[in-house]
């Protein structure tokens, strides 16, 4: 059965994972991270999209994404920022061939009930990992920048996430509460089964909304064959 095309709709927010090919590690010193980052602010701008989260672990990423400047602008950026960390791994390491997975996952986000629960999500992969304790702990996420902790301007502010606070003065201490609080039920498996499918991280009406825009209807199909337990963490 041919795999159904990746929905894309500008102005929306995107939640998109990539993973090195066959699992491999992508990052292995602190440099690797840094400049994928800073491939990230370069590109970012050059292909109108803005950045709402983000999270690099060893062998894959999670980003937060919303396009801008036409639906084909997220598929470009996303070409141009694995072929770059691509070349960087390949020189490093004197070999050739492919970094990643051939295919990105992409899910389209309800942003009025859904962004903070993607950005949440997105960062507490270090946690879930048991990398740290603590998601501001973890350096190679958005954690810290969104909570004051390191002076960056990497991050684009959503209005759904700008909403609940007057001044990034309430906002920070009320995110940081947010992300320590319980997780409702159910919102972390929508999460990661929309974006394993390709299908929407949002409600029925959310569903109806986006097929007016897009001319396809992404309903929240049931499980075929259970996934191998190495597909169950996004």
């Amino acid at each position: 059965m041919p795999r159904m095309g990746r929905v894309v709709v500008e102005g929306y927010p995107h939640h998109v994972v990539q993973r090195g090919h066959n699992r491999q590690v992508v990052f292995a010193a602190a440099e690797d991270y840094e400049r994928y980052l800073g491939d990230i602010r370069e590109l970012k701008d050059q292909f109108g999209i803005r950045l709402y989260a983000y999270c690099l672990m060893t062998n894959h990423v999670h980003l937060l994404l919303g396009p801008r400047d036409g639906a084909s602008s997220l598929g470009s950026f996303m070409k141009a920022l694995a072929a770059r960390a691509t070349r960087y791994r390949n020189r490093l390491e004197g070999r050739s061939g492919t970094l990643w997975e051939s295919r990105y996952k992409s899910s389209v986000v309800q942003a009025d009930s859904y962004l903070l629960a993607c950005c949440r999500y997105i960062e507490l992969n270090p946690v879930r990992a048991r990398m740290v304790a603590d998601p501001e702990a973890y350096p190679w996420s958005s954690a810290q920048e969104r909570l004051g902790q390191k002076a960056d301007d990497l991050l684009d502010r959503h209005p759904s996430y700008l909403s609940p606070a007057r001044s990034e003065a309430e906002r920070r201490p009320a995110y940081a509460r947010y992300l320590k609080d319980a997780i409702p039920a159910g919102e972390w498996t929508l999460i990661r089964e929309s974006l394993q499918r390709g299908q929407l991280t949002g409600s029925r009406k959310f569903v109806d909304e986006i097929e007016k825009i897009a001319g396809i209807r992404l309903e929240h199909r049931g499980r075929g064959r259970p996934r191998k337990q190495a597909d169950q963490d996004a």
